[in-house]
């Protein structure tokens, strides 16, 4: 692929388009109002459906039905062709999923047939990381489009909209690192409005929260979860937000980590917290997503990888079963290449979600092209979906006109949804619907830029850090390398320095059975195989190997050839990304979008040069006096 890319000519034959800002993301479908839909009369949701269909379809005969009968899921059936449809669901929501899935066939070009279809996961939920002020926790298109007090209603449903069509069904509305304004009553009525907004569309509303509300609106004088008064005040908010939204989804929680509050404080335990606010949420069948990024409180000195299962391993099975413990797909903090998260290994008594991250901290933010499917695709190949209660995304979606601030970062949204919903779809097959509904069918754009998708993740680790290293971005805001960062008055598990160890006599992070054991909290085979460095795989070797300059690499070449070899190919396969876009993609794409992202792709190229020039200058320091090859 990377040869075609480097050599393909391609041919141009079609006119320019429109110029368009990207608003509509995916759901271009032109009005043809062709179709006549039959359905049951009544719901809001249902009405949607047969509105879709009637404006859009391109049939002349649409039946939408209501078994009872059928699965207790949200999933639907299609029979018939492209003519004549027959749409049947248990659920009302379920029609609409299939009216979506009927207008994504006829916007790729795919005939109608006879199909089932049923979401893998039964929470399929964005994350927002939002603030009341209406600024975005990494977040790189604008600011927050819930505006407090001055809702655009307009928005927040084509926010909707485009959720249902890709089969997500819930929305956490506020930052993890959460105000306690949050629920006050203002803010409550505030989210009442929100939710009756996507209700029709089948999307719940949920709730980040900040532990220690109650002490921090005055209204108790402790947090302990075991004190009467807290957890009298804990059920009492339960109860009028559910008088408010009686299909309120629930909390969650990010508790002793990074600052945040929590039951530690009282030297109560994560499920002394979670089960008081289950308890709260219980009689509403509301849940607590409780969230196992914690590090830096009680195994304050551990390797960080490690200290997740610490912590909550001895509490498997002590959690209520309306908790569910929400951890991040790798053990560290989204970056662009790690290890799966052991604590899927490790906890089984306790229902577990993974937390994938769609805005791209740690992978060039809204700046660079990095189409994330692959990863998370890489990711279920260790943690089975079946392990899973449910799947979250923290969304990266803003004010910015096209929601994402690069037009590309929209297929990131699309394919979180799109995997949520079914996991075994390919990373390729997400890549070629969003592409074909949101610029072109021409079979031309499609392959090329679709295998510019699908390598684009690898490329970004390629350059900014391959083999294995990890976290040696820029303090705070993450963009861009600094592998020398260290600074005293922070903790040292913030500091570049710590993660990649690189000195004289080699670079990597030892987390081996000789080093911090980290490789001891994987199942098996993995165990015994990232314990070694000759069985390790390469992509992961700096992350669990401490490993000379001069050791030989499965293809021939020393570890500082392959660290040389993969910073340079990044900045080849950007360059050639760029190169195709600007000279190749014109007359495919409307004027607007095709020079909004060729702007974003040279500043990529910058970027990816100067992650190059930046890491290999730092790491020949103490690669330079390492002159010979092992035999």
């Amino acid at each position: 692929m990377k040869k075609l890319l480097l050599s393909v000519l391609v041919i141009v034959t079609v006119s320019f388009a429109k110029a368009e800002d990207g608003h509509r993301l995916w759901l271009r479908y032109n009005p043809v109002h062709t179709a006549l839909v039959e359905a049951p009369a009544g719901s809001p949701t249902i009405s949607i459906a047969q509105g879709e269909l009637e404006k859009y379809y391109q049939g002349s005969h649409v039946i939408l039905r209501l078994d009872p009968s059928m699965p207790d899921n949200e999933g639907f059936v299609m029979n018939g062709n492209d003519d004549q449809l027959t749409i049947t669901a248990r659920h009302d929501i379920g029609l609409l999923y299939g009216a979506y899935e009927a207008l994504r066939l006829q916007a790729t070009d795919m005939p109608v047939k006879d199909e089932k279809q049923e979401p893998k996961f039964k929470l399929r939920l964005l994350n927002h990381w939002d603030n009341l002020d209406g600024s975005i926790e990494r977040g790189y298109a604008g600011e927050s489009i819930f505006e407090w007090f001055k809702l655009d209603e307009q928005l927040i449903r084509d926010y909707a909209r485009a959720n249902a069509s890709i089969g997500i069904n819930g929305s956490v509305l506020n930052n993890v690192n959460a105000s306690p304004k949050m629920l006050t009553k203002p803010y409550l009525k505030e989210v009442k409005k929100i939710a009756d907004i996507l209700r029709p569309y089948g999307i719940r509303v949920f709730l980040s929260i900040n532990f220690a509300t109650p002490m921090a609106l005055g209204q108790t004088t402790t947090a302990d979860p075991k004190d009467a008064s807290v957890r009298k005040w804990w059920k009492g908010k339960a109860k009028e937000i559910y008088k408010l939204i009686p299909d309120f989804g629930g909390f969650l929680v990010k508790a002793n980590s990074e600052g945040q509050p929590g039951p530690g404080d009282y030297h109560r335990t994560h499920a002394d917290g979670a089960n008081m606010l289950a308890e709260a949420l219980e009689p509403y069948q509301g849940i607590v997503m409780w969230r196992c990024f914690v590090y830096g409180a009680n195994h304050k000195g551990e390797d960080r990888v490690k200290q997740a299962v610490s912590e909550f391993k001895p509490l498997d099975g002590k959690f209520h079963k309306n908790v569910i413990l929400q951890t991040k797909n790798g053990p560290l903090d989204f970056q662009p290449r790690e290890a799966y998260s052991p604590v899927f290994d490790q906890i089984s008594k306790t229902p577990n979600m993974v937390e994938l991250q769609i805005t791209q901290e740690y992978l060039g933010q809204s700046l660079h092209l990095v189409y994330l499917a692959p990863m998370w695709k890489e990711f279920f190949q260790y943690v089975e979906p079946n392990w899973l209660a449910g799947i979250a995304g923290v969304a990266n979606i803003g004010k910015d006109t096209n929601w994402c601030g690069h037009h590309f970062s929209q297929a990131n949204w699309y394919a979180f949804g799109r995997l949520a919903w079914d996991p075994s779809l390919s990373s390729e097959k997400i890549a070629r619907e969003w592409l074909e509904q949101t610029f072109s069918i021409d079979e031309n754009f499609v392959f090329l830029m679709s295998t510019v998708m699908e390598e684009s993740r690898e490329t970004c680790v390629n350059y900014m850090m391959p083999l294995g290293l990890h976290h040696i971005f820029k303090f705070d805001h993450h963009y861009g390398p600094e592998p020398d960062g260290f600074k005293a008055e922070y903790p040292l598990e913030w500091c570049p320095v710590y993660y990649h160890k690189a000195d004289k006599n080699g670079i990597g992070f030892d987390r081996s059975s000789t080093g911090t054991d980290a490789v001891s909290q994987y199942r098996e085979p993995y165990a015994s195989m990232y314990d070694k460095v000759e069985t390790c795989p390469e992509n992961l070797l700096l992350w669990f190997h401490h490993v000379p300059w001069n050791y030989k690499m499965k293809d021939g070449s020393t570890l500082w050839e392959s660290l040389q070899y993969h910073y340079n190919q990044g900045v080849i396969m950007t360059e050639t990304y760029e190169n195709l876009w600007h000279n190749k993609m014109r007359a495919y794409v409307d004027e607007q979008r095709w020079r909004e992202v060729d702007e974003r792709l040279q500043i990529q190229v910058k970027n990816a040069k100067e992650w190059r020039d930046v890491c290999l200058g730092y790491f020949g320091q103490f690669a330079k006096d390492s002159t010979s090859r092992t035999p």
